[in-house]
């Protein structure tokens, strides 16, 4: 009994091994044959602005890959910096069978900042892609493309004025630790802003990256030269606008192309209650010291602004680009404001501008 019982052990398991050999010979083999390729984008050049976040930047296209079985097979996207080799790359996506992936603006410019892309600044990157089974086989991955992009921040660096005009708002001049903020005009990719400042005869001032630091942007006027063009670093001199004497200057940076504007400002009233009616403005007297415009005039019942004909015309050759109307906040740079309702008589009218544009009026 003890004999067949042991036979019988020997005959089952050489069974079951025979059993798990067919088992291993019938597995397919997967083997990575051909690798897909990236046909489209073929190149390209990419710069991104928040307001598109949610559209479509690019749609990847590329041909299938092959690992000798039908297996489902993931593709993934690839991008790096252009000289990375792809050390550390970002996925823009994934698909599964597909031979195509959609990338939103905010996927690829993510992506783009996580390899090393700098915000506002044209780089090159390489993409690819990724063809895998599963993490047991080895992947496959196409030829690389070079696209550039700019990317964008959701946050604006900010910009600072800092130099003797701090004297004017009851700050230390030349203090970079408390550096007066410009406000930002670009379109959330370039890099623009604007500042309504009180500079006097003789003062310098420059601008500034950060709060407390000049390592962070440093920006003055090549050789002292006051062309409008600026330069990044500690030999950039200081910039002085003050041509007209003192007053209320309308200043305009653009740090992109290193070049800025200034103009010293002059306001009036403008419309069919005032004396110039809406042909001409009725100028205003601005007092330094308390940073005011005013005038002592009898107006007509109709309507009017507060306009600034000479700035716009500098800056853009715009008569209205600066005006001032009935509108919460006042503001100088909402040309939709309506205009203030007159009732006629004798008025003594004010308007002051702080250092981002925002407007007090009083009088009407």
């Amino acid at each position: 009994m003890k004999n067949i019982k042991n036979t019988l052990f020997v005959l089952f398991g050489m069974l079951t091994l025979a059993s798990c050999s067919d088992d291993v010979e019938d597995r397919p083999v997967i083997t990575a044959t051909d690798a897909p390729t990236l046909t489209a984008p073929d190149g390209g050049a990419y710069v991104l602005a928040i307001e598109n976040a949610s559209a479509q930047a690019e749609r990847f296209v590329w041909t299938p890959a092959n690992f000798d079985q039908d297996v489902a097979i993931i593709y993934t996207v690839e991008i790096d910096l252009l000289g990375n080799e792809f050390a550390n790359p970002q996925s823009l996506g994934s698909v599964t069978g597909d031979n195509n992936l959609s990338v939103s603006v905010e996927s690829l410019n993510g992506a783009a900042l996580l390899v090393g892309g700098e915000a506002f600044v044209e780089d090159q990157f390489e993409v690819r892609v990724r063809a895998s089974v599963n993490d047991t086989f080895e992947s496959m991955y196409s030829n690389t493309v070079t696209i550039s992009v700019t990317p964008y921040v959701s946050v604006v660096p900010p910009l600072f004025l800092v130099g003797s005009p701090q004297g004017h708002y009851g700050l230390n001049e030349w203090d970079n630790t408390t550096a007066m903020p410009l406000r930002y005009i670009g379109d959330g990719v370039t890099r623009v802003y604007e500042a309504y400042v009180k500079v006097g005869v003789g003062q310098g001032f420059k601008f500034i990256g950060e709060q407390g630091t000049w390592d962070n942007g440093n920006y003055g006027t090549i050789g002292g030269v006051q062309d409008g063009n600026l330069e990044n670093g500690g030999g950039s001199s200081d910039i002085f606008v003050a041509n007209d004497g003192d007053g209320l200057y309308y200043v305009w940076v653009d740090i992109d192309n290193l070049e800025y504007k200034a103009v010293k400002m002059n306001w009036g009233i403008i419309g069919n209650a005032t004396p110039g009616g809406w042909d001409s403005e009725t100028p205003m007297t601005y007092d330094f010291a308390t940073n005011t415009y005013s005038i002592s005039t009898v107006l007509a019942d109709g309507e009017l602004k507060f306009r600034s004909a000479n700035t716009g015309q500098f800056i853009s050759g715009e008569d209205w680009k600066f005006n001032v109307g009935d509108s919460d906040p006042m503001v100088t740079y909402n040309p939709g404001a309506p205009n203030f309702q007159i009732t006629g008589g004798p008025h003594n009218i004010t308007l002051s501008l702080n250092l981002v544009g925002e407007a007090t009026v009083t009088g009407l």
